[in-house]
């Protein structure tokens, strides 16, 4: 994601990508905004965040997105709706478990479900935390709704 760029002396630098810089800016804004709410409005205004910034992808990404939603929400009923980097992310005691990246985010080529440390999903020495998706079968319904699953508990 970091980029390559020539700085004024015509050395190179590696910095950070537009879009990477929006998303901190969102992240930043997401803080302030978080950092207002009373705790007991947190998953309601969380929930209402998620389904706004959902509504605001293109369709492709959208269509995943919601459905991924209906998933998490059905799977682990306990994680807390989020915005996370401008991102639809689920949390458990307040860290982000898993988040939903739109291929429009970053300019990719597919869309990402992707897991954070505190996802209970260690198996052996090496696993995956990540997985792109270009449509949802039922056959990956399932198999997210059991991932999910596994990671909150």
């Amino acid at each position: 994601m970091n980029e390559t760029r020539k700085s004024a002396q015509g050395k190179q630098f590696e910095g950070f990508t537009e879009e990477e810089r929006a998303a901190m800016k969102e992240h930043a804004q997401e803080l302030k905004k978080t950092a207002r709410r009373s705790p007991g409005k947190a998953k309601a205004d969380g929930e209402r965040d998620v389904l706004a910034k959902i509504a605001e992808m293109p369709d492709a990404d959208r269509v995943i997105a919601e459905r991924l939603h209906e998933i998490i929400k059905s799977a682990a009923p306990s994680l807390l709706p989020k915005l996370w980097y401008g991102m639809p992310a689920y949390a458990k005691d307040g860290k982000v478990l898993c988040f939903f990246q739109s291929a429009q985010k970053f300019k990719s080529r597919y869309a990402t479900l992707g897991f954070n440390d505190v996802a209970n999903l260690d198996d052996g020495t090496m696993w995956p935390t990540a997985f792109a998706l270009t449509e949802l079968t039922a056959e990956h319904e399932a198999r997210i709704g059991e991932l999910v699953k596994r990671a909150a508990s």
